[in-house]
């Protein structure tokens, strides 16, 4: 028997690392050793180099899940040599030099695209860069429906913004292809269409499962369902 793989959660954008306590609390319950990473959320590669980096440095196997923009970063830091398994979340799934606007190009856009703020912030040495955020108004309905109202009017105004250039950028690797890989497609998605998230996850030859009447936050109301598939990743690669 190998050891347990420790389960790396990599959050994506407009959400932060506490997005993921249910699951952790799940997969905590069932003695499966867990860590939820900040995601710097400023560049696909630095972002992906960075989870490697972190998964490089746990002793043993790991198994990486990615939310959303996560499940790019996961499908390259993937590649890192201890990786045994990947965990796509209502993610995306690109193949190796394919850009995310190229992937959801494939299909309608989600209403998440007309609703977004556009911001700025300070690039060293070079001119001030863009980054996005879901709308106040628009963000239960996009990002978050099945989540109660109290909940989601915290995440409104917590939001992480997302540089919006991780949308142009090619991903340099595609680690499903040598790995093996889990799907959670949010059926009732708002921010990512759910074909954009079967297509992939076929792609990839994932194994799939669908959470019907769920949000793109299905890692916050259903976090007993996303955890059980991250327990048949373990599972399976241990």
């Amino acid at each position: 028997m190998s050891p347990t793989p420790t389960v790396l959660l990599v959050h994506g954008a407009f959400a932060d690392a506490s997005s993921w306590a249910g699951v952790v609390e799940e997969l905590r319950g069932q003695d499966i050793p867990v860590r939820a990473l900040p995601n710097p959320l400023r560049g696909l590669a630095s972002d992906a180099a960075y989870v490697a980096s972190a998964a490089a440095q746990i002793d043993g196997p790991v198994v990486l899940v990615g939310h959303s923009y996560g499940g790019a970063i996961i499908t390259v830091a993937g590649a890192a040599e201890n990786v045994v398994g990947l965990v796509y979340v209502a993610a995306y799934v690109p193949e190796q030099d394919e850009s995310l606007g190229e992937l959801q190009g494939r299909f309608p856009l989600s209403p998440l695209v007309a609703n977004l703020d556009e911001w700025t912030y300070p690039v060293e040495g070079a001119d001030p860069a863009v980054e996005v955020t879901i709308k106040p108004e628009a963000f239960p309905g996009i990002f978050a429906a099945d989540v109660p109202a109290e909940v989601t009017e915290v995440l409104a105004v917590s939001q992480r913004p997302l540089a919006a250039s991780v949308f142009t950028e090619t991903a340099r690797t595609a680690a499903w292809r040598t790995k093996p890989s889990w799907a959670v497609v949010a059926d009732s998605d708002q921010a990512i269409n759910p074909d954009v998230q079967r297509f992939g996850a076929k792609r990839a030859g994932a194994t799939v499962t669908e959470v019907e009447g769920a949000s793109h936050a299905v890692a916050v109301s259903r976090p007993k369902e996303v955890a059980t598939v991250i327990q048949e990743a373990v599972r399976a690669t241990t």
